[in-house]
């Protein structure tokens, strides 16, 4: 190998690492790698962007914690598309395809979608705990303007922090001619960055969210909280008019109750929050041990577990949401309804646009024509109506009888 290989082998941290070459030449690891990556990214696009557009387009769900959800979404369609992507033109072909310029673009866009949706799960658990733990200073701090502006500092300071990824990729050329997109530091100068990196992104939020929602389930499951709207209590107004709007977009029979409205999103929340550990622990983990073992580790089958957990995590979160929270049930079907209720109503009219046309037949279209003439012209209609009646009988019969003379 020649120090690029070996610097490639060294660092084995980046989400398109490759295994070695000949598990990734066989036919096997082709096939359900592509398979995997594909099926995941698929699900995880449409999901997202459904995501994006509910919120975006349903009045009732633009709240605080939707917006960091559109937040979390906008960042794992950057994943998938960044990471996910790539690696299946990676595994088909062997090789790094997008030159120079694509390694340092998609490094960077993989490590910022991965950056972002760590930062919007530590904004939404922070506003949870404020929301139920703090009611009274929720009502002027979780507010959708203040939301936005917390989302656009989120994504301005990743963005300027993840340009050091900049520096720290480069094209590799191996012996046997295969081009691949690694790191072209030494391990000595990547392992703090990484070390910063992990503890910001991974180990602080999740040690956050646990301290948060164990104070979020006390407050909750452990004290009394009133199960309706009382209307002179400041404190539970926001939650009332959430619950409020919840019923009116939803088509439940019954309403919930503030306490189980409460429930319900916080549970759906803490599911995410945990899925994110999970699914990010083989690959963070993996990679802690490469950086101070003196042999990586890079097992092939592995390594396609650890990238398929990464897509997995930023494709279930729509998932969850539709499973979980009513309110996104309901808007994502009444998106489904309003495209096909748009595309019913556009053939409909094409539909009428037709048989408009051919909608009264001649006889009737003469007839009309006639009664307008006879309103203008009284004297013409009074001799064509005594002409029709000295043509015979069949003709009065069938004008007497009906203005239409379709056959039965």
């Amino acid at each position: 190998m020649t120090d690029n290989g070996s610097s490639r082998l060294d660092n084995p941290t980046n989400i398109s690492l490759n295994p070695s070459d000949a598990t990734r030449e066989s036919l096997e690891y082709k096939t359900v790698s592509v398979f995997l990556v594909l099926l995941v990214c698929a699900v995880g696009i449409v999901g997202n962007i459904m995501v994006v557009l509910v919120v975006l387009t349903t009045r009732h769900m633009r709240t605080p914690t939707n917006c960091y959800l559109v937040s979390l979404a906008i960042a794992d369609l950057t994943v998938l598309v960044a990471a996910g992507l790539p690696n299946v033109t990676d595994s088909l072909t062997g090789t790094w395809v997008f030159g120079h310029v694509g390694c340092l673009g998609i490094t960077y866009l993989q490590y910022l979608g991965i950056n972002v949706s760590s930062c919007s799960i530590t904004a939404f658990t922070v506003e949870r705990y404020i929301a139920i733990c703090h009611p009274m200073t929720a009502q002027t701090v979780c507010t959708v303007s203040r939301a936005r502006r917390i989302i656009s500092v989120v994504w301005i300071c990743t963005c300027v922090y993840c340009m050091l990824w900049f520096f720290l990729v480069d094209i590799q050329v191996s012996q046997d001619g295969h081009v691949q997109c690694g790191y072209k530091v030494k391990r000595e100068l990547y392992l703090p960055i990484y070390l910063i990196d992990f503890s910001i992104f991974y180990v602080i939020p999740l040690l956050l969210a646990i301290v948060l929602y164990g104070l979020i389930a006390q407050v909750l499951y452990l004290s009394r909280l009133p199960n309706h709207c009382d209307t002179s209590a400041t404190t539970l107004r926001r939650s009332c008019r959430e619950a409020s709007e919840a019923r009116k977009g939803g088509r439940q029979a019954r309403p919930k109750s503030t306490l189980s409205s409460r429930k319900q999103v916080t549970n759906m929340l803490a599911v995410v929050v945990i899925l994110f550990a999970l699914l990010w622990m083989p690959y963070r983990t993996l990679v802690l041990i490469n950086s101070f073992v003196s042999t990586p580790y890079l097992d092939a089958w592995f390594l396609l577990f650890c990238r398929t957990c990464i897509y997995a995590n930023s494709a279930i979160n729509p998932v969850i949401y539709n499973a979980m929270s009513q309110k996104f049930r309901s808007a994502f079907r009444g998106l489904y309804c309003c495209q096909h209720l748009e595309g019913n109503q556009r053939e409909l009219s094409m539909i009428r646009m037709g048989v408009g046309s051919i909608r009264d037949p001649p006889a009737q279209g003469n007839s009309n024509r006639t009664n307008e003439n006879a309103r203008r012209e009284p004297f013409n209609a009074a001799t064509h109506m005594t002409t029709n009646q000295n043509r015979g009988g069949h003709n009065e019969i069938a004008t007497t009888n009906g203005k239409k003379n379709w056959p039965l």
